[in-house]
Formats: structure tokens, C-alpha cells, sequence
């Protein structure tokens, strides 16, 4: 779905490096990060660490459960839209 400007011509690179971190996908026009986690990452401060590490770099960042990538794909890709659009 990220592939080839697909979801609203947006362009995400991934994985990319975004200051000392590297992160799942990118996209720098929107300044949108996207994070795809699995269980491990339930209550994970080290990933409050990194959404404020974006965040000072001005990019917002949207975490996603794999679950729900799998299950819901048009649901999480409305999210991605609503959030590039600033909603």
C-alpha cells in the first residue's frame, strides 16, 4: 500500500534513518512517521523515546499493530490520509 505513491501520492521510504534512529517508514513531504509494531512493543517507553525524538525533528509519529495491518489494511490507510491532511 506504500509502494509507488499508492496512498494519495504520498512517497514513504523505508526503513530510514530519521536522526540517530531509524524508523519503519517515512514520509518527509508530510512529515509523517509510521510505525508497524508487534506485542513486544505493548507499553514500550523506549518507543515514547523515539515518537518525542521524531517529534523534535517536527515529524509526527502514527504506530500501527500488526494486527490490525493485517485485519483492517483500509482502515489504517484512511488513518495515514486523514493524518498527512493534517485531521
Amino acid at each position: 500500500m506504500l509502494r509507488a505513491r499508492r496512498l494519495g501520492g504520498m512517497k514513504f521510504k523505508r526503513p530510514e534513518p530519521l536522526g540517530a534512529t531509524i524508523c519503519d517508514f517515512v514520509c518527509h513531504a508530510h512529515k509523517r512517521v509510521m510505525e508497524a509494531d508487534g506485542s513486544q512493543h505493548a507499553g514500550s517507553v523506549r518507543d515514547g523515546e523515539r515518537d518525542r525524538s521524531f517529534e523534535t525533528r517536527g515529524y509526527r509519529t502514527l504506530r500501527f499493530w500488526n494486527e490490525d495491518i493485517q485485519e483492517n489494511i483500509d482502515g489504517v490507510a484512511e488513518q495515514i490520509i486523514q493524518a498527512a491532511a493534517g485531521r
